[in-house]
């Protein structure tokens, strides 16, 4: 009976517990509805979040909106560049100039890029040009490179650097000096002679298919290291061609294997996004680039060896690749990147030569978002506009330059007269 009696207590000191705690709660409850009814009672409990060390899907994605939430917080561009070069990978480093067969469908699958054979409708015009003064002057650069300069005999694949290299630096010079008058803008820009432009990007995803990864899932991670010929940068940004959403014709072609078929290899260093100038540098916009084609991708040399469909494919790789590594760096400079769109489009243009073919390209930067999960609804494309390699002249003899050029002539004097609104 004791024991009976003594269970009977407990349970009723237990329910009378139970009744003053549940009034409690409801009254408490009761108090917070009516000062916020749309606002869920505070959680006793730090939140449940996947480890940061872990090799599990949830922390895999924890990761990636931590850093996401840095480069966001990040105060200054310089931050922003910093935390991106500080994320170390295995990624493909791309080559502009590159004697790969049909390289420049593969560039424009990395790059997201529709090309247009053609110029856009350049609003300035050669008007008001003296076209025989700079004929004259162009035909002394040339002969003053091929005939009054006293060369030896080059080495293997480095005829480049006694004729095309030094006649493109003087054309680029005189051109420039001569149409600043008609262009103001070209009296403020900036020239950078063998500048280095950088730009790191992530497009695709690949499953490892070997090792103690094996069967995980990463991001496919490029970079373009571009060591061109010279530059001009301007404090104000080029007019767009076509609206950010224009439609462009044609498709992107679909790659389905990997860059290494290209082939193409990984490297592990710093990620690095460039200009060819540092944040704070007043002309951080991209005018005109100028590269010189290597021996190596002469249309005689690919001609001799069986490829002729090859000749314009190395003029266009270099175009896609280097203007889609410029314009991208420069939006990066804005504060835009893959996460964070672009809401205006960049534009530049380029000078594919050998010293005597020239190509012509103009490049719009419509997007950035080339991850898989910020490219799922988007439906804009970057777009290059490009040309065939034309001559600038047939043959020099003696102290006459025979068959000379002047559509190539007018379109480089466009080129170089395009301002900004």
């Amino acid at each position: 009976p004791v024991g009976k009696m003594a269970a009977y207590r407990i349970r009723r000191l237990l329910c009378n517990g139970r009744l003053i705690h549940s009034g409690a709660s409801a009254a408490e409850t009761t108090a917070v509805a009516a000062a916020d009814p749309a606002e869920p009672p505070p959680s006793l409990y730090p939140p449940v979040v996947a480890s940061l060390t872990a090799w599990s899907h949830a922390a895999r994605l924890r990761r990636r909106e931590l850093f996401h939430q840095n480069v966001h917080n990040a105060p200054t561009v310089e931050e922003k560049l910093r935390v991106f070069g500080k994320e170390l990978r295995l990624k493909y480093v791309v080559h502009p100039q590159t004697w790969a067969i049909n390289a420049d469908r593969w560039y424009q699958n990395f790059t997201k890029t529709v090309f247009v054979p053609g110029l856009p409708a350049l609003e300035e015009e050669a008007g008001g040009v003296d076209l025989a003064e700079l004929r004259s002057l162009v035909c002394d650069l040339l002969l003053q490179e091929h005939f009054y300069q006293r060369k030896k005999t080059p080495y293997l694949f480095r005829a480049i650097d006694q004729g095309p290299s030094p006649f493109l630096t003087h054309l680029m010079v005189a051109l420039t000096t001569r149409l600043a008058s008609l262009n103001p803008i070209l009296a403020s820009s900036s020239a950078d002679f063998k500048p280095e432009v950088n730009f790191y990007w992530i497009r695709g995803e690949v499953v490892v298919p070997r090792g103690y990864r094996k069967g995980r899932i990463d991001p496919v991670r490029f970079q373009i290291d571009d060591k061109l010929h010279c530059q001009l940068r301007i404090p104000q940004q080029l007019s767009e061609f076509v609206p950010l959403d224009y439609v462009a014709p044609g498709e992107i072609p679909v790659i389905s294997v990997l860059p290494d078929k290209l082939p193409m290899f990984k490297r592990q260093y710093d990620n690095k996004i460039f200009i060819g100038s540092k944040v704070a540098d007043p002309c951080k916009y991209g005018h005109t680039q100028f590269h010189l084609i290597p021996d190596r991708l002469k249309r005689e040399r690919l001609i001799r060896l069986g490829i002729p469909d090859q000749v314009d494919v190395p003029y266009r790789a270099n175009g896609i690749a280097s203007l889609f590594a410029w314009t991208g760096a420069q939006a990066m400079y804005q504060g835009f990147w893959s996460e964070a769109d672009v809401t205006r489009p960049f534009v530049s243009q380029a000078v594919v030569s050998d010293g005597r073919y020239f190509a012509f390209f103009c490049y719009q930067l419509n997007t950035l978002a080339l991850t898989v999960g910020a490219d799922k609804n988007n439906s804009r494309k970057n777009i290059c506009w490009g040309t065939e390699s034309k001559p600038l002249y047939e043959a020099i003899e003696g102290n006459d330059v025979k068959g000379f050029n002047d559509e190539v002539l007018l379109q480089l004097i466009k080129f170089l007269l395009n301002r900004p609104k």
